[in-house]
This record gives structure tokens, C-alpha cells and sequence, in this order.
């Protein structure tokens, strides 16, 4: 049986200006197969905006537009809205709570002092916003091939150099699914012997199962 660890990472995008965003992932991280991190590929910027529409920016229910140059708050009503706030946090994600397991993809919202905001103190704090598509595609769903987790259900490739990335389970991304994470435990000895790859999954039960597809 072969080990491996994979970690799941944030999708990357083009570069663009002042927070950061991660889509339906790009392909998750990879580790070497003796358990270190692999170096995960660096993360672009979107410009985000606060629009007035709520208390606080982005805040939980409300929507964001578009993917273009940058990102305002809107109506989820608006025919410009496309993805919805699940979850929202202050601060950065490695010092936050993760995002829901379905999260589609996470925008990162840096710290700014317009004229004028939500709540009139002038500032917009540094935080991220973990976002759900109106319409599908849902790539944050399991086997969807990409999301800010890995999770049950996800299915990865070798990448070489002993580094596995999350894949489409379909096979109609850019790359076959060899593997599919198949159970979330506490440790590898809870794995079912039929496992061929351990995933990082973080949370509770951090340890994923994976088989060979």
C-alpha cells in the first residue's frame, strides 16, 4: 500500500488587485509521500468593495457579483449576483475557522478605510468570506474537483513528485481521477485496509481514506 498525503488547498485565479480569492479550487495541494507539505502555488488578488447593502460587508446570506475586475456586494435579487455568502469570518483563514465543507470558493476581503461604510467607523476589517455559486456548477460539492477542502467524496491524481491534486471525479476535467476519498477518521489505523492514499482533510477527523479508482 502506497502512503501519500494530500492537503486541500485555495483555488487559484488570475491576479487581479486587493483581496484574495479562491474559486472551485484549482488543483488541491500536494504533499510528498513522507508526509511533508508540498508548496502550494501562490494565491492571486481580486478587489472587493463594501457596497452599503448590509451591517457589515459581505456578511452571511448576502451576495457578491460577478467574477470580473473586482467584487461588490449586491441584491441577491440582482440579475448581477452570482454566488452567496455561507459563511463569514474576521482576520485571515489560516487563523479562522474553516469554511463549510461545500464552500464553492473563498474571497478574501483586505482591511480598508473608505470615506464611507456599512456601519460609519470608516473601515472595512481584514476577513474572508466563504461563498456558494447561485447556479451550478457547485465545484465545493463532493467529486466536484475543486472548493477551498478536500472532503469525502473528492477524488485526486498523482502530480508527481509524490504530490496528489484534486480532480474532477467525472473525468471531465483537465485530469483522470485516480483516487477517491471514500471516509474521514481520526487516524490512518481507522482507515479500511483497502485504503491507498491518506488525504489531510483538517477538522475533527483529519485524516481522509482514499482508494485507488
Amino acid at each position: 500500500m502506497r502512503e501519500r498525503w494530500s492537503v486541500g488547498v485555495l483555488c487559484v485565479l488570475p491576479a487581479l488587485l486587493a483581496a484574495l480569492l479562491t474559486g472551485c479550487q484549482s488543483p488541491s495541494g500536494g504533499a510528498e509521500e513522507d508526509g511533508r507539505l508540498g508548496e502550494k502555488s501562490p494565491t492571486p488578488t481580486a478587489a472587493a468593495r463594501p457596497s452599503g447593502y448590509g451591517a457589515v460587508f459581505l456578511a452571511i446570506d448576502e451576495c457578491s457579483s460577478f467574477r470580473t475586475v473586482s467584487f461588490t456586494e449586491v441584491p441577491c435579487t440582482s440579475e448581477r449576483a452570482a454566488a452567496r455568502v455561507v459563511a463569514r469570518h474576521d482576520g485571515r483563514v489560516s487563523d479562522g475557522p474553516p469554511c463549510p465543507a461545500t464552500t464553492d470558493f473563498v474571497l478574501h476581503i483586505s482591511e480598508q478605510r473608505p470615506s464611507s461604510d456599512e456601519d460609519g467607523d470608516g473601515a472595512v476589517p481584514r476577513g474572508y468570506a466563504c461563498m456558494r455559486n447561485l447556479q451550478p456548477p457547485h465545484p465545493g460539492d463532493p467529486g466536484g474537483g475543486g472548493g477551498p477542502r478536500t472532503i469525502v467524496g473528492d477524488c485526486v491524481y498523482d502530480a508527481g513528485g509524490g504530490k496528489v491534486r484534486e480532480t474532477a471525479c467525472d473525468g471531465e476535467g483537465k485530469n483522470r481521477p485516480q483516487y477517491r476519498v471514500t471516509k474521514a477518521v481520526a487516524e490512518r489505523a481507522d482507515c479500511p485496509a483497502s485504503t491507498a492514499l491518506y488525504v489531510r482533510l483538517g477538522g475533527e477527523r483529519p485524516v481522509g481514506c482514499a482508494r485507488a479508482l
